[in-house]
């Protein structure tokens, strides 16, 4: 049912520029999409138009010269870097002789090919069969006429409204199985916040460096690479920072200018971690020179689904390209952290990253001198598991001194499991 490439497949590109800037899209960023998806393109057909031509899209004489170009090639597929009514499709593809396929098709089936968990597979399948919903007629038009013969007598209504009906019955079964999905996601996080452990997502521009970056700092071995769409699925890990203690980090997909709406959409769920954390981790290819674009892009996305009121941590990232950038951390006037510069794959400037995550974390970080005495020791067994203990002395009746550091949401713990005993032991 969907209208998609193959690997290896040899494609003509069309790329249109347009005056405005809403309607722009960005060649070199098409090519990389095109090559994420594992397809070979063969030749750039490129041109410039006020509006788009509302029969193909292009003008007819551009038209002509992209079916010349498929004959040339002996081209596969048409790739356009834009997104094409199904008329306009329908009509390029009748004067062309060869497939056609528009932006939005192409990052809905890249991401289709790496949809890994069962939840990334469902909610692809949702954002394409959302799209391919209003392009049924194109598939269908020989069947435009209701069932009919001996054993072929159906319910009157055309292959064509079977198919629409069959599109919503599997969408609402889709749908139904997200819901499940993410009331275990809201589980997992009401577990999450009921032991108070902060969560830091990770955001920005699709290639930025985000994966590597997560590996780097929680050793884990997700899939990386200099492509697109590298990362779809969601990944949690915990890591343990001083001062802070337990930290959920959150890998989530790449942003992209233009993302689909029906993807968004889709994706709601998964984007939840970002919307629901304590902390994002904005992380931008500081190399690459369309980085104020990008990091707009990212905001609009951000805003989409609600989730820019969170706070920000700028992630200055890929230094290693650049000159004369050395890792460095940049504050406000407060002396708050908003800017780290680093690289994650050259594996500079990390440590500096968990000092700027221990400082805006670990604001709210207690100090006490404790009187614990020898009947407590349980509870200083349990200070020591929580690694807040920076002194300890005895007096001569044998009660354990203790200076302990620790954020206040670790103390305000305690205090709730500990109540009565703990006040007491405090040192005025």
């Amino acid at each position: 049912m969907f209208d998609r490439h193959q690997a290896g497949e040899q494609a003509v590109l069309v790329h249109i520029d347009f005056p405005q800037e809403n309607a722009r899209e960005d060649l070199q960023e098409f090519e990389m999409l095109v090559s994420s998806a594992g397809v070979n393109a063969l030749t750039v057909v490129t041109g410039r138009r006020d509006t788009p031509h509302p029969k193909y899209f292009v003008g007819s004489g551009k038209a002509e010269e992209i079916a010349e170009a498929v004959k040339m090639y002996d081209a596969d597929v048409i790739l356009f870097n834009h997104t094409l009514s199904p008329s306009q499709e329908k009509n390029l593809e009748a004067l062309c002789k060869c497939r056609v396929i528009d932006r939005t098709t192409l990052i809905l089936d890249i991401f289709a090919q790496r949809a890994r968990t069962h939840e990334g597979k469902l909610q692809v399948e949702l954002a394409q069969l959302k799209h391919i919903s209003s392009r049924l007629i194109r598939g269908w038009t020989h069947l435009e006429r209701q069932k009919g013969g001996i054993g072929l007598r159906g319910p009157g209504e055309t292959q064509l409204e079977t198919d629409r009906r069959l599109l919503r019955e599997r969408m609402h079964n889709i749908q139904k199985r997200l819901q499940k999905v993410e009331k275990q996601r809201h589980q997992g996080r009401r577990l999450r916040e009921r032991a108070e452990i902060p969560t830091v997502s990770l955001v920005g521009y699709t290639n930025a460096g985000k994966s590597t970056l997560f590996n780097q700092l929680t050793n884990a071995e997700v899939y990386a690479a200099d492509q697109l769409f590298a990362t779809l699925d969601p990944t949690l890990r915990q890591i343990d920072l001083k001062e802070v203690g337990k930290v959920i980090l959150a890998d989530t997909v790449g942003f992209i200018r233009h993302l689909p709406h029906d993807l968004v959409a889709a994706f709601k769920a998964t984007l939840t971690e970002t919307r629901e954390a304590h902390l994002q981790l904005h992380v931008v290819d500081i190399s690459d020179e369309r980085r104020a674009d990008n990091m707009a892009q990212v905001d609009s996305v951000l805003a989409e689904i609600e989730a820019d009121d969170i706070d920000q941590l700028l992630i200055c990232n890929k230094i290693d390209n650049l000159d004369d950038v050395s890792p460095k951390i940049d504050r406000d006037e407060q002396g708050k952290p908003v800017r780290v510069w680093l690289s994650a794959r050259a594996n500079i400037g990390l440590e500096l990253l968990f000092q700027a995550l221990t400082e805006v974390l670990g604001q709210d970080v207690v100090q006490h001198q404790l009187k614990i005495p020898p009947s407590a020791g349980k509870l200083r067994g349990r200070l020591y598991q929580l690694n807040c203990i920076s002194e300890e002395r005895f007096d001569e009746q044998g009660n354990c001194l203790l200076q302990v550091k620790m954020p206040l949401r670790e103390w305000e713990k305690l205090l709730k499991q500990d109540n009565s005993q703990l006040q007491n032991f405090i040192q005025h």
